[in-house]
């Protein structure tokens, strides 16, 4: 999905799914998705007609047909006028529908593509969607190991020779997946949702120090492996000193939050030392984080614990009694 940037790139992408075809000549010139600076040209990726706000790929479907088949002459052609003025990138018909003539007349004079589907309208724009959601995403590569731990997605970071990928053999030994090593790409899909998946080159590989590169799907099958996960939480592997680790708060832990794209991201900062079960850690600091996320805080309810005890130890004690 990487390399969609114009409406060329993804006819040629996604139309035999879609069964797309030109209405309109090919254009000769790239369509871009983005603007010169890069995003979204202040547009909706694609939805229904829209003449307020128009979408970059407008859909017109049999419920748009009928509704400008309803207007009064004058107020079908403003519309018409209005669609094409709004400069979508395309507009697309679905349901094997033949537009009326008008349409081949003004796409011809504004340079605007039509495209025809046979598939219907909710199909076309779910497909499109989603496809363009992702496709044209803001994205980022974070240096570190991306895993599956436990259906949770779980970014390994840390300074070089820390011990991540490791770290990253005993967690796939211990069953669960590699997503991406040395450089997963995250993408900005939905509001607080960043998705990361494996550059493509890298995809399979594991480099660990000592061993030199391992393919991860040969050595243990593909249930090792997975395609892309939601980024859940990042644990930063530290050789801390110890006055670092007289610091931690020993309620709380290390937990903080790391924004990337602008999504808080949980980060539990995880002292490196001899003798530390580091797998055994990470398994513990994802059922951890799961509890938080389900609104269960050990370290509040230890806290609550020695509040109540104190308070029954206090109310035990007899009271004080006065001089006759």
């Amino acid at each position: 999905m990487d390399n969609i940037r114009t409406l060329q790139d993804l006819v040629t992408r996604i139309g035999p799914r879609l069964k797309l075809r030109w209405l309109t000549p090919p254009p000769g010139p790239a369509l871009p998705f983005r603007s010169k600076g890069g995003r979204i040209a202040g547009q909706s990726l694609v939805g229904s007609l829209n003449c307020i706000h128009p979408n970059r790929i407008q859909i017109i479907g049999p419920a748009e047909l009928r509704y400008l088949q309803g207007l009064s002459e004058r107020a079908y052609l403003e519309t018409v006028d209005r669609l094409f003025s709004g400069k979508p990138l395309a507009i697309l018909f679905t349901d094997d529908l033949t537009p009326a003539e008008i349409f081949l007349k003004r796409a011809q004079r504004s340079g605007t593509s039509l495209l025809l589907t046979p598939r219907s309208d909710e199909e076309a724009t779910a497909y499109l969607q989603y496809f363009l959601t992702r496709a044209l995403a803001e994205r980022r590569i974070i240096h570190g190991v991306f895993m599956d731990v436990l259906g949770t997605g779980v970014l390994l970071v840390g300074d070089p020779a820390v011990g991540k990928s490791e770290l990253a053999l005993e967690l796939i030994h211990r069953g669960h997946r590699l997503i991406a090593d040395d450089a997963p790409e995250f993408a900005h899909i939905a509001p607080e949702v960043l998705e990361g998946t494996c550059p493509r080159l890298l995809r399979d590989f594991l480099e660990v120090r000592g061993l030199g590169i391992l393919n991860i799907r040969a050595m243990f099958g593909e249930s090792a492996i997975e395609q892309r996960k939601p980024l859940d939480l990042i644990i930063n592997l530290r050789a801390l000193a110890e006055a670092e680790l007289a610091q931690i708060d020993r309620f709380k832990g290390t937990l903080s939050s790391r924004s990337i794209l602008g999504v808080e991201v949980p980060e539990i900062i995880m002292p490196v030392a001899p003798g530390r079960n580091l797998a055994v850690l990470v398994e513990a600091a994802v059922r951890h984080q799961t509890l938080r996320t389900r609104g269960y805080d050990a370290g509040a309810d230890f806290s609550e614990r020695q509040e109540k005890a104190l308070r029954e130890l206090q109310s035990s004690k007899p009271a004080s009694q006065g001089d006759d």
